[in-house]
């Protein structure tokens, strides 16, 4: 695989305004509540950190930490949790951040074992959301852009542990000549 080198699927410019819009959303929804951010690693790492900085509330940030794509472009369906939370949230209100939903699974899993510690409420917060991977309902409260059935990497998401550091989100595509399915 490598990287469409093409036009940005989402540029750094507009991914930074849909940050700042969404923290708004979140500042406003959650005025006066105690707020918990979680991220699911790694992924989510810049995500979340550009989006805490723009949130105008006093909040804490926690991560989890699974996996269940290893290096591969699909998920496996199966979810190890790698990294718990060290924070108790029992009676606080939980924002959920991921980088992308795909096929929900991974998602809601990690949603169904956040409510089983008592929070106050669990919210999902998403850069992504691939509706056409879906294959279990969730809902994503806030969301950054809805993107067609791509591999994206960068802005954190990664194939392989690579592009993480990419500023804008841009496309995987199959190397000329090597057979690699995208």
């Amino acid at each position: 695989m490598e990287l469409d080198t093409g036009k940005p699927l989402i540029g750094e410019e507009e991914i930074r305004a849909r940050v700042t819009r969404m923290a708004e959303e979140i500042t406003r929804d959650y005025r006066g509540r105690e707020l918990v951010m979680v991220g699911v690693l790694k992924g989510a790492f810049v995500f979340l950190a550009d989006l805490a900085r723009e949130v105008e509330l006093p909040l804490q940030i926690d991560f989890v930490a699974v996996s269940s794509y290893g290096a591969d472009t699909e998920s496996s369906g199966v979810v190890r949790i790698i990294k718990d939370l060290d924070l108790d949230i029992e009676g606080r209100d939980v924002l959920l951040v991921e980088d992308i939903v795909d096929t929900g699974l991974t998602l809601k899993y990690l949603a169904g074992m956040l409510r089983e510690r008592g929070p106050a409420s669990v919210e999902v917060c998403a850069l992504l959301n691939k509706l056409d991977a879906r294959k279990v309902d969730i809902v994503v409260k806030y969301c950054g852009f809805e993107v067609p059935p791509l591999f994206v990497v960068g802005y954190g998401l990664d194939y392989a542990e690579r592009f993480r550091q990419l500023p804008y989100v841009g496309v995987l595509k199959e190397k000329e000549g090597s057979g690699e399915e995208s």
